[in-house]
């Protein structure tokens, strides 16, 4: 009986690979993506760590090893073999990726030409080098230099990924979505289009999508740690554990200094140990929602109608807030209206100033004597504090809308929500500490 056939890659002596001294090939760097995908991953990283630590390598070894560790994630080590490269194409068309990654714009920028001067692929440095401009603040000039390759370049994704940045930066988000998308039509692994698909679904609660997209962008390197990252946090918010946790520790793998990683695995450990009432949770939900209910969804007579709408009762939430004495104080107010209204809210376990002694809501802050700056900064809502996406997704699970209604909590409320932990508290001190408040009792 014929044994089943072998698979290339698991054949793949990955030393002689690394150690090469012919120029590196599209189908050398193919094969170290696959690598990268399977059993010999850790053999990958291995190896590449010895062969650096060799030294002594010819240009070719340096740019196998420095394509090698930006596949890897590891964009230190890679632009430390591919910085002095002057005769690879291939080696410095790369390290102008390494540089971008690395934030060094400009630098990018000058390596992205060189590779074209001396045999890349002219349309690739050239759209390359449209998102150096760009990450420079350049917009104009990047999209200049991308249609001046439009009839060459359309058809490639990473045309229609830099153009959907270009759009993206301008503040077109649905056009951007749709170079995005076309982007990833043409290459299912295109991982950078992959990723801002799957933030834009993450910011807009299409968690379910946004895991997808994060797991696609992760299939094939180059492997980028803010899409781990972030899939972790997903991960966490649908209670997935053991996967959030993986992420977590694959991101320390490659950067051991990674603070938030860490902290997060740290939040994740303590989250497991912690009791969290669903049933509790459900009520709390279907009371907020019953006290949001406008007070015209119910059968009541004209006159008690036009009283309420007078003293800017408008929902069954302010009912409870405001006593039978203020009521009866209303003009045309009397005890029928009172009887009335009484009626509807036993109806639903309610009563008239059940709530008269709670927290204070979430405007009384602006009943205090605030100065007019202060009203205002209260006022503003808390996607201007910039939280990450764990602590983005607490606020909206808590209906805290506004910094005035964040800081009218205490610590230990935003503590008790689920998936909220130190790390995200620490976070919200720290940017609330830029506007110069802080939380209650803190």
């Amino acid at each position: 009986m014929e044994s089943e056939p072998v698979s290339v890659v698991e054949m793949v002596n990955v030393r002689e690979l690394l150690n090469d001294s012919l120029p590196i090939s599209a189908g050398d760097i193919e094969t170290l993506q696959e690598l990268l995908c399977g059993p010999q991953a850790s053999q990958v990283r291995s190896e590449v760590g010895a062969a650096m630590a060799a030294g002594d390598a010819t240009e070719a070894v340096r740019t196998r090893l420095g394509i090698a560790c930006y596949l890897l994630a590891d964009h230190e080590r890679a632009d430390k073999c591919l910085r002095d490269i002057v005769d690879s194409a291939t080696g410095i068309f790369h390290h102008g990726k390494v540089l971008s990654s690395l934030g060094r714009y400009t630098e990018s920028e000058e390596r992205f030409e060189h590779a074209a001067r001396i045999g890349a692929d002219k349309v690739d440095c050239a759209l390359f080098r449209a998102g150096a401009l760009r990450a420079q603040g350049k917009v104009d000039d990047s999209e200049k230099l991308l249609r001046s390759v439009a009839a060459e370049a359309a058809s490639r994704a990473e045309y229609s990924f830099q153009m959907g940045c270009v759009w993206s930066d301008r503040g077109d988000a649905l056009t951007a979505i749709e170079y995005f998308e076309r982007a990833a039509d043409m290459d299912p692994h295109h991982s950078r289009a992959l990723f801002r698909l799957a933030a834009e679904n993450s910011l807009r609660g299409n968690d379910d999508e946004a895991v997808r997209l994060y797991e696609q962008a992760l299939s094939k390197p180059p492997f980028f740690m803010g899409a781990v990252l972030n899939l972790g946090l997903l991960y966490e918010d649908k209670e997935n554990y053991p996967a959030a946790a993986y992420c977590f520790r694959r991101v320390l793998e490659f950067d051991p200094l990674n603070e938030r990683a860490a902290l997060y695995l740290k939040d994740i450990d303590a989250t497991q140990d912690m009791y969290y009432d669903e049933d509790s949770a459900r009520h709390e939900a279907r009371m907020q929602q019953l006290l949001a209910r406008p007070v015209t969804d119910f059968e009541l007579s004209v006159r008690s109608r036009n009283c309420l709408q007078s003293m800017d009762i408008d929902t069954l939430g302010d009912l409870t807030e405001i006593s039978e004495q203020e009521l009866l104080a209303g003009k045309n107010f009397g005890e029928t209206s009172l009887h009335e209204i009484r009626e509807v809210l036993t109806t639903h376990g309610l009563r008239i100033g059940q709530h008269l002694h709670r927290i204070p809501t979430r405007d009384a802050v602006f009943e205090q004597n605030l100065s007019p700056e202060e009203q205002a900064l209260m006022g503003k809502g808390v996607a201007e504090l910039n939280l990450s996406v764990r602590a983005r997704k607490c606020m909206v699970r808590l209906g805290i809308a506004t910094i005035g209604q964040l800081v009218q909590r205490t610590p230990d409320e935003l503590l008790s929500s689920r998936n909220f932990g130190v790390t995200s508290l620490n976070e919200i001190r720290a940017r609330l500490s830029d506007f110069g408040v802080k939380l209650r009792n803190d």
